[in-house]
């Protein structure tokens, strides 16, 4: 059976009236040099028994690193994908409102991985080696593929 994982999209509106997306690059040595597909919004796996959107933001949170912003309206609910590992993705996106925290704090957590790979060796890496902010079109081009859709997702509906 293949694994679910809850993810938030944090975004921002411009002053310009704008659109921006955080996303996190994959940390470790296989995505080092990578970067189109080599990001994702910030996402892990369910616990067992947990709610999945209260999954999004506890991932969110240890992959980020700082405290996520509260919002006053309601996470938007962004449905879900099927990864080409099969994979399936829930996820909501929340705003992060001005001001804006200094994202050179974020800190992500950690985990071990086997590298290189069948080597018996292991090591330690962070989940999201870095997070940026991207615009719509960008953001698309470097995510996950199958995430880009989430990206596509919220612009809808913030524009209705």
């Amino acid at each position: 059976m293949a694994k679910t994982s809850a993810g938030l999209l944090l975004y921002r509106t411009l002053p310009d009236g704008g659109l921006e997306v955080l996303l996190g690059h994959m940390g470790g040595p296989f995505w080092a040099r990578k970067d189109a597909g080599a990001w994702t919004l910030l996402k892990g796996e369910l616990e067992p028994g947990e709610e999945p959107h209260a999954a999004a933001l506890r991932e969110a949170g240890e992959e980020l690193g700082l405290e996520l912003p509260t919002s006053a309206a309601p996470d938007v609910e962004l449905g879900e994908v099927r990864q080409r590992t099969g994979k399936l993705v829930v996820a909501w996106a929340r705003e992060w409102p001005h001001p804006w925290t200094d994202l050179a704090e974020a800190r992500s957590n950690t985990v071990e991985i086997e590298w290189p790979p069948r080597s018996g060796k292991r090591i330690e890496i962070p989940e999201i080696d870095r997070v940026a902010w991207f615009g719509p079109d960008e953001a698309s081009r470097l995510v996950v593929s199958a995430q880009a859709v989430f990206v596509d997702r919220l612009a809808e509906a913030l524009a209705r």
